[in-house]
């Protein structure tokens, strides 16, 4: 068993070997193998790369992430130019599918509704405009209106797994209920589970999972 000093040093040393990040920037408190990240950046990638670095780190069981976005004023665009910016990036990702989508902003937040068939669209179009200059989140309400078989579904997954050099799949349990996957069983670290649950949102007609493994050192 990991000390929590241990693993505060180590994410310290993770972050401060990503060179987009300033890890005098970031505060780092651990509890319990719990880290929970503080501090200010200047981009919406930034926040998310120091969260992936915890994540990274052997022992890590979970990761509370308060990190703010603050551009400077010189950087700051408007919610119009956001806009603009946003729905370019969508047009030219491959993707996306073309005139599904809508975009709102409001406070440099980006709000996507609208449907599409997969999974794998509906998370692209996120990708697509959260690293976008002055956006400080993107809530991604796009819904999926594929029907696929649950079984289909579930064997998908399992094979996913196998396929993957990330996952043991032996020890995980797949269920698929509709459109809803449900994991459970013991992975080794907290990027093993976090990669499960992103192949698994991979997998045609799954809207939502439920990632109930647990990480076991």
């Amino acid at each position: 068993m990991r000390t929590d000093l241990s693993i505060k040093e180590d994410v310290l040393d993770e972050l401060q070997w990503q060179p987009s990040i300033d890890e005098t920037q970031i505060g780092v408190v651990v509890k319990d193998g719990i880290v929970t990240l503080s501090g200010t950046v200047d981009s919406f990638q930034k926040k998310q790369e120091a969260e992936k670095a915890a994540k990274s780190v052997f022992g890590v069981k979970a990761v509370a992430e308060d990190i703010e976005v603050k551009y400077s004023t010189t950087s700051q665009k408007s919610d119009t130019e956001i806009a603009v910016a946003a729905v370019n990036a969508l047009k030219w990702n491959i993707s996306v599918p073309a005139n599904k989508l809508n975009v709102k902003v409001e406070n440099g937040w980006i709000y996507l509704t609208g449907e599409v068939m997969w999974a794998f669209e509906k998370n692209a179009a996120k990708k697509a405009v959260e690293n976008l200059t002055s956006v400080k989140y993107v809530v991604n309400n796009i819904t999926l209106k594929n029907k696929v078989d649950a079984g289909d579904i579930k064997a998908k997954i399992k094979k996913a797994f196998e396929r993957s050099a990330d996952i043991d799949a032996k020890n995980i349990t797949v269920k698929a209920d509709g459109h809803t996957v449900k994991l459970t069983g013991k992975v080794h670290s907290l990027k093993e589970k976090d990669e499960a649950r992103n192949t698994a949102y991979y997998a045609p007609g799954v809207w939502t999972v439920d990632n109930e493994l647990e990480v076991v050192y």
